[in-house]
């Protein structure tokens, strides 16, 4: 008995250890190709607003996945828009409750100011890819694709 404990203890030890494998980007050299890649620019050519988001795979998400533009009209894009971002306000104002690495910032969405179609469109498809990417649900409409 006194020498299966520390055996049995050596065994635990040996399972619990974790080998951290940091996976490295080869980028030769250039960091802006990783950055350009990962950050979405929305911009109305009509407007002057912009929205900027770094998220990986957005891109990709938007340009494969998403439903086309035209496939949904500005003003139900909005009216969407406008609840989303509600929710994810409250999400941000409520650190202890919520994940705050998930809603690191506040949204600054205005209802009756006319953003354009291009802005609204992606700003819908960043909360969708969001709420499938991180298992979320904002509302409660479930985010389709």
């Amino acid at each position: 008995m006194k020498k299966i404990i520390p055996i049995l203890i050596l065994i635990i030890l040996i399972a619990s250890c974790k080998s951290y494998n940091n996976n490295q980007t080869i980028n030769n050299g250039n960091d802006s190709n990783l950055v350009e890649n990962d950050t979405v620019s929305i911009s109305s050519d009509e407007t002057d607003y912009e929205i900027i988001i770094i998220e990986p795979g957005f891109n990709a998400w938007l340009v494969g996945t998403a439903r086309p533009r035209g496939h949904y009209s500005q003003q139900w894009l909005e009216t969407r828009n406008a609840l989303l971002v509600q929710a994810w306000n409250q999400r941000n104002l409520q650190p202890s409750v919520y994940n705050p690495d998930l809603y690191q910032l506040r949204i600054d969405y205005d209802t009756r100011t006319d953003y354009g179609y291009d802005v609204n469109y992606k700003l819908y498809n960043y909360f969708i890819y969001f709420q499938l990417k991180y298992n979320q649900r904002l509302t409660s409409f479930v985010p389709r694709i």
